[in-house]
């Protein structure tokens, strides 16, 4: 019985080592800071337990926040999905001005997301902005909008950012996926007579639904994370009414100076995207399974 060489596996093990610590020192950093009384410039005091867990578990802005960030995760994920599949459809298609179409599709994605909210935030202004002026010259609206300054109109206005942005990145994924699907599947789908509906329903969407799942759980990770479309347009305002988790956390931290809640909310994220990575996993799993 041969012996594997070791010469692979130290080569590797400086950068192995390299990367473990960036990854696991600010985890065992934040654990140890959540279950301690941190100062506002981050020196850790006495151990407390778990009792910055209890403070944010009973502070009813975290609570809101919390059930605020779902809505946000699913609406942002499930709008993006709806969009980028009849786009990466059309796409996909072999028709002149293709290669603009799709230039223009990937646009968003070329700036950064801060500029993006800046952008829609003076878009969105209630005396000078873009969108009231034209809703005014179209008879629409009568007088402007505060669209910002509403959580009601806010919310749904950065959700809708939050789909544009997450559009090419999301059409990118399914284009490699439709790419990848032979043609004569089709060609032999016409011959026995189906029509455009049952193509879609019984050949492109089974065979992009891999894709579909891929985008799925990346979205997720991105857009639970996503910080800089609320802060910059609203900083989690009026009145809380547009916090996520992550803007809620930053507040915590550098505003309001309590780093040991603000960590403790860090973990709580973390627990929660691996809970659904976990549950969206074993779903799939089922899914192969039965097939």
């Amino acid at each position: 019985m041969s012996k594997r060489p070791l010469a692979p596996w130290l080569l590797i093990l400086p950068s192995f080592a390299l990367a473990l610590f960036i990854v696991s020192y600010p985890f065992f950093n934040i654990v140890w800071q959540s279950i301690h009384e941190v100062s506002r410039f981050g020196q850790v005091r006495d151990f407390s337990g778990f009792a910055n867990f209890a403070t944010i578990f009973s502070d009813p802005v975290f609570m809101a926040t919390l059930w605020r960030t779902l809505a946000w995760t699913v609406c942002v994920v499930g709008g993006t999905v709806l969009v980028a599949v009849p786009a990466s459809l059309i796409l996909v298609q072999d028709f002149y001005g293709r290669g603009l179409a799709r230039t223009i599709t990937m646009l968003p994605w070329s700036i950064s997301l801060t500029m993006t909210a800046i952008i829609w935030r003076w878009a969105f202004n209630d005396e000078f902005g873009l969108i009231n002026l034209g809703l005014q010259q179209l008879g629409i609206i009568s007088q402007p909008l505060h669209w910002l300054a509403d959580p009601a109109l806010a919310f749904p206005v950065e959700v809708m950012i939050g789909i544009l942005v997450s559009v090419p990145f999301t059409v990118t994924i399914f284009l490699g996926g439709l790419s990848s699907v032979p043609t004569d599947i089709y060609e032999a789908a016409r011959m026995e007579g189906a029509n455009a509906w049952q193509q879609f329903r019984k050949l492109t969407l089974p065979l992009l639904r891999p894709f579909i799942n891929i985008a799925i759980v990346l979205n997720v990770i991105y857009v639970f994370n996503s910080f800089p479309i609320i802060w910059v347009m609203t900083q989690g305002g009026p009145d809380n009414g547009t916090h996520i988790l992550v803007t809620y956390l930053y507040e915590l931290a550098f505003r309001l100076g309590r780093p040991g809640e603000a960590a403790a909310v860090s973990l709580v994220m973390l627990l929660m995207l691996l809970a659904f990575t976990g549950i969206y996993m074993r779903m799939q799993g089922g899914e192969h399974a039965e097939q």
